[in-house]
């Protein structure tokens, strides 16, 4: 998601928000957010602004604790630490004693660039880091405030560090012992942010708040959720989507011991599903492969890969709509044969298979709900459970739950999962039941990145730099028919198709893109990186062939190539080449280094692999990756990001990572079909190295994705003299 996000029922924050504060009974001080309604909607002559519960984000204990409100997922990212490391810092909190929790649903907690509550577009760091410095720096004047006037002096004369407040004459006094006071003070409308070299937390390595709680067991995930008296559901879903039952036969399904009910309940994609609810997951689970169920296709379209890979084919060697056009659109034609290149790229759709299985939990009381879920959509998840269960949603208390890993599969506009269950959650009023998604559910039931073909024709000139360049790209739109069409799809073309490749670094004269998005009837959604996946993958081995035709440096072919503008990736490329100059200069035989350079996100990565060939596999031995993110927050989380997120692009390359179509039905099932990669599979090094840098944050979830897969054929190419157009690499 790369686009600010505004909607008819006024998801868009208000730009202008100070804080307030409050006492509690308890004693202690709670900070929060008091936002103002769009100008739009002011003039309009809307209601007031609405005053949010005050411990939105922070509250100070008497006993000195400091909990800071986490306004995102957590699901392996590191924002749990991150976002607290950011408002701690400008409010020199002692660190020791900050304890994260994450947000619940609410207005205040909606991201200030997207104007929802969700992770995305890896824009965590990137949006919220103004909003939790100022937060934290006018807590810390508060406080401030608070000891100037007990000890009736100025506050210019008072200074701050690890949670105390120091003041003339050797006095003291803790944020624990002034927050009561504090919370009476005016809220400053201004306050000055510290400089960067006085960050204590902000760029330095500091492990996470959360690691010793997932490593000993007791963080409980969404999945560990087990609340008194609650029921477990499972949902038999159409093998085609959209499909429904013709008929059921759950006699011997109901006569397992332990079920509650079996019944039937709508699906988003216009079919129906048969739900079974039990007093356990494994009792639903046997009920459920006890049914017998008879399907009925009528009027369903049944999507088969083979027959889409000649339908987008086709449509590739036509002009789609444009994307970009610069320069002459008929410079292609007086450029000899000779000097083109034409390239057919495929790419099979991509599932996400987080390790927790999708689930969520849902107590409904009649004219209230409460939910838990790891959801990435805070906002649009809880206005569907309120929509499904006729409520406002105000109605409906919805708690984040720690996830276990999501990779986009937890962002999902249509809100699937959560609508499900509200369906079956208000057939038990008063009684908690967690609707899970099996692993087999997920594979087979969607969400997918969609599959794409990629047609490019190459004018070559004669100093051997592209001089025209024709792309056209074929593949499902994933905004379409969302809350985001109208920030995403300019011309007909959906930016998240074509983002990597229609925004490109390289200086190409005569450069055109255009896309076709043919509608199919298969669920599609962002994966790790949207289209920066496939679009990066294209791009990258193009550059790296017109490289070797030319036989110029790789990496300085790249240089000669990049925009004047393109300072994060020339930082970056300059920082890999450096890093990676003592492995790439002695290499062992039959070892080949590949490159990539992408930006994406904001952030600028180059990578160096080095590469052999194992019973006809990619062996990778070594990953050395350069990143420009800017401010590096927690350069601990950064490297951790870049590590996991190569590996993870290294599944795109997986023989077995594509998810078929036959007549309808998804071929795989699990692991067994549809397999991540394995620990021979990934890297056995990846060194990471932040190009260092004072600019604001950008992204670090996304941009590792892009470059490994690209690195690695393009090393493969040297030693087999091949090159790789179509993924998975079946055989190599």
């Amino acid at each position: 998601m790369t686009a600010a996000i505004s909607t008819a029922n006024d998801l868009l924050l208000g730009r202008r928000s100070f804080i307030r504060a409050s006492a509690t009974v308890a004693g202690g001080m709670l900070i929060s957010l008091y936002l103002d309604l769009p100008l739009t909607a002011q003039e309009a002559g809307q209601a007031k602004p609405q005053t949010y519960p005050p411990d939105a984000f922070v509250h100070i204990n008497p006993d000195g604790k400091i909990i800071i409100q986490v306004n995102r997922l957590e699901f392996g990212q590191g924002v749990h630490t991150s976002l607290p490391m950011i408002l701690a810092d400008e409010m020199d909190a002692d660190w020791s004693h900050v304890v994260a929790e994450l947000a619940p649903a609410a207005d205040v907690y909606r991201d200030p660039v997207y104007g929802i509550q969700m992770v995305g577009g890896s824009g965590s760091i990137a949006h919220s880091f103004q909003q939790y410095r100022e937060l934290g720096a006018k807590t810390r004047a508060m406080l401030i405030a608070a000891a100037a006037d007990q000890w009736k002096v100025r506050a210019n004369e008072c200074r701050t560090e690890a949670s105390v407040v120091r003041g003339p004459g050797g006095r003291s006094a803790t944020y624990a012992d002034l927050a009561d006071a504090a919370a009476h003070m005016t809220v400053p409308e201004t306050v000055p942010l510290k400089n960067s070299g006085d960050f204590r937390l902000v760029g330095k390595k500091t492990r996470r708040l959360d690691s010793r709680p997932k490593c000993n067991g007791s963080l409980k995930f969404g999945l560990d959720l087990d609340l008194p008296g609650m029921k477990v559901a499972l949902v038999a879903h159409p093998p085609t989507f959209g499909a429904s039952p013709k008929s059921v036969d759950d006699k011997e399904a109901r006569s397992i011991p332990g079920v509650a009910d079996i019944f039937e309940i709508p699906t988003v994609s216009k079919g129906t599903a048969v739900t079974v609810v039990a007093d356990k997951f494994w009792t639903a689970k046997q009920a459920r492969d006890l049914l017998k169920i008879e399907w009925d296709f009528t009027g369903v379209e049944r999507a088969d890969s083979q027959q889409l890979w000649t339908k987008y084919k086709e449509l590739a060697r036509t002009p789609g709509n444009v994307a970009v056009a610069s320069g002459d659109d008929k410079a292609m034609g007086g450029i000899p044969a000779t000097n083109r290149i034409v390239a057919e790229y495929e790419f099979p759709y991509l599932a996400h298979s987080p390790m927790e299985p999708l689930n969520t939990t849902i107590r409904f009381d009649g004219d209230r709900a409460e939910v838990w879920a790891g959801s990435q959509f805070q906002t649009f998840d809880q206005a569907a459970v309120a929509e499904v269960l006729a409520l406002k949603p105000d109605q409906v208390t919805f708690h984040t739950e720690m996830a276990g890993g999501g990779f986009g599969r937890r962002a999902v506009p249509d809100s699937h999962v959560q609508r499900e269950a509200a369906a079956i959650a208000k057939r038990f009023a008063g009684t908690p039941v967690k609707l899970v998604w099996t692993r087999e559910d997920d594979v087979q039931g969607g969400y997918y990145r969609p599959m794409h073909v990629h047609r490019v024709e190459i004018g070559i000139g004669a100093d051997g730099l592209p001089f025209a360049w024709h792309h056209v790209i074929v593949g499902q739109s994933i905004t379409a028919g969302t809350p985001f069409t109208p920030m995403t799809i300019k011309n007909g073309v959906d930016e998240t198709a074509v983002e990597g490749t229609a925004d490109t670094h390289y200086e190409i004269p005569n450069f055109h893109v255009s896309a076709h998005h043919p509608t199919v009837n298969v669920p599609v959604l962002w994966w790790r990186s949207v289209g920066h996946t496939h679009n990066a993958f294209v791009m990258e081995t193009l550059i790296d062939e017109l490289a070797a035709r030319a036989k110029v440096d790789p990496i300085a072919y790249r240089r000669k190539l990049l925009k004047a503008d393109a300072k994060k990736l020339r930082g970056a490329l300059d920082v890999m080449e450096a890093k990676s100059a003592a492995w790439r200069t002695k290499l062992s035989k039959g070892h080949a280094v590949g490159f990539a350079c992408h930006e994406s996100f904001g952030t600028g990565v180059a990578c160096a692999v080095d590469v052999s060939i194992e019973n006809k596999r990619p062996k990778i031995h070594r990953v050395t990756v350069a990143v420009d993110p800017g401010l590096a927050v927690n350069p601990l989380t950064v490297e951790s990001q870049f590590q996991a997120g190569v590996a993870f692009g290294v599944s795109q390359l997986m023989a077995k990572g594509a998810i078929t179509l036959k007549d309808g039905r998804v071929e795989q099932r699990n692991f067994d079909g549809y397999t991540p990669p394995y620990i021979t599979d990934a890297p056995v090094a990846v060194d990471v190295h932040i190009v260092p840098s004072a600019e604001k944050p950008t992204g670090c979830g996304e941009p590792p994705v892009p470059v490994i897969s690209p690195a690695v054929v393009n090393a493969l190419s040297q030693l087999t003299g091949k090159r790789y157009r179509t993924l998975p690499l079946v055989s190599v």
